[in-house]
């Protein structure tokens, strides 16, 4: 089942990189937050099963990254 959770959450990452290079989807957009946020925490959840330290700081990372992004385009802040 840990596996299956995992490929859900690659899933999420691929569709929201899609998403964005076919022009779907923009970074700003909450659905790609929501995506690549779905895609961390569905790796991290399958990495409590058959856990790798490499992987765990690049999801936990990549979940910190899409939450301050999430929350800069949501009061309006550009990155400097």
């Amino acid at each position: 089942m840990a596996d299956v959770v995992g490929l859900v959450g690659v899933v999420a990452y691929l569709s929201a990189y899609g998403l964005l290079q076919l022009g779907k989807l923009k970074v700003e957009d909450g659905r790609y937050a929501a995506l690549n946020g779905a895609g961390a925490l569905a790796i991290l959840y399958s990495l409590i099963f058959d856990f790798n330290l490499p992987s765990f700081i690049t999801q936990s990372a990549w979940l910190v990254f899409t939450a301050v992004g999430y929350m800069r385009s949501r009061t309006g802040r550009s990155p400097r």
